[in-house]
């Protein structure tokens, strides 16, 4: 693998760790978001 396969490797592999975070994220506020309403109402 040449350097510049692997940086570009490496920036594919953050970008979609980045948008996995995100992703798991948005999940946690959804479910965060249902048990408030739950609750509350």
């Amino acid at each position: 693998m040449t350097p510049d396969e692997e940086r570009e490797y490496k920036a594919r592999r953050r970008s979609r760790n980045i948008a996995l975070g995100l992703t798991l994220a948005g999940f946690v506020l959804l479910f965060y978001l249902i048990t408030i309403a739950r609750l509350g109402g």
